[in-house]
């Protein structure tokens, strides 16, 4: 039987304000655990956590609920900037953090990591590798010649074989000129997204 479920997320999944007070403690508590299994540190400067509909519809809620968004009209444009986010089988898609504190740490290294979207790989046990492409909708707001953001939307796209190949043992790596540096993945963050690539949730 062929699955017609889709993760992206749709006006009806969007609890209004009062019945998202009422679930919110306990929705909060789970997204914070899921990006806790889904975050990946490389070095002291980057860190990447890895999207799925319970992160993002958590996204479009908070946005919802600080903006005071309360229309179908509104809440469908947050849907429409945050479902890209959201991946397909055979997809990984993420949110790249430079976790800069100071004023100094943005001058030093905003403009020494520009093109840092487009460095990150995934160097799986079979050998093979996967490169990191830039979520379209946003690469134009974020990408400068001389400075980067310090927030990036990212994806990974998988072969059938590279899917089957993404086991225990998965690095993932940063190779920017600036900054190198790689994670292996623990078997708690590997299951997470092994589910994202084979389309289980």
């Amino acid at each position: 039987m062929t699955m017609t479920f889709t993760r992206k997320l749709a006006l009806a999944d969007i609890a209004d304000a009062r019945a998202y007070e009422r679930e919110r403690d306990q929705f909060r508590a789970h997204v914070i655990e899921l990006k806790r299994r889904r975050r990946v540190h490389l070095g002291t400067v980057v860190a990447i956590v890895f999207e799925n509909r319970d992160t993002m519809r958590f996204q479009v809620q908070e946005m919802a609920r600080v903006e005071h968004i309360n229309t179908d009209a509104g809440i469908q444009e947050e849907l429409d900037v945050y479902n890209p986010l959201i991946p397909e089988p055979g997809q990984l898609c993420a949110t790249l953090f430079l976790e800069l504190t100071t004023e100094d740490q943005m001058r030093e290294w905003l403009p020494k990591l520009v093109g840092v979207e487009r460095s990150l790989v995934f160097r799986l046990p079979d050998g093979s590798e996967v490169r990191c492409g830039v979520e379209a909708a946003h690469a134009e707001q974020l990408t400068r010649e001389h400075v980067t953001a310090a927030v990036h939307f990212i994806d990974f796209r998988f072969t059938p074989e590279q899917v089957a190949a993404f086991t225990e043992g998965v690095v993932l790596a940063i190779d920017h000129p600036e900054y190198h540096e790689e994670a292996l993945l623990s078997p708690v963050t590997v299951a997470e997204l092994r589910s994202d690539l084979l389309g289980s949730d």
